[in-house]
């Protein structure tokens, strides 16, 4: 019976839900150039595991490190700082390879 009420609690605690991610669709980003100074802006995070940067669909992520928690104000003043204004960030619960992935999916819908 402990054993199911450790299980129970370790699947329900708030860093289950916790977000693994940052995402943001950014607004004139429109070159290579551009991409790749948000990612160098973004990677200088140090709660950043990981930065991936969609040009086509104009999606920012930035991964987090495992037991962080989401510097939005962070993030979203790297962005605005690289001369970028962003139509929407959100902490979500997704690494970078599961937001590729949707990306993708929506790319051939």
């Amino acid at each position: 019976m402990k054993k199911l009420i450790i299980v129970i609690c370790l699947f329900t605690s708030p860093a289950a839900f916790a977000a693994n991610s940052i995402k943001a669709t950014v607004n004139g980003m429109v070159c290579a150039f551009c991409a790749k100074g948000i990612e160098k802006k973004l990677k200088s995070l140090t709660e950043g595991k990981a930065v991936f940067v969609d040009l086509k669909s104009r999606v920012v992520v930035l991964e987090l490190k495992e037991g962080v928690t989401a510097p939005l104000e962070a993030f979203s003043a790297a962005i605005t700082d690289a001369g970028y204004s962003i139509n929407k960030v959100e902490a979500v619960p997704q690494s970078i390879a599961d937001i590729k992935a949707d990306i993708k999916g929506k790319k051939h819908d």
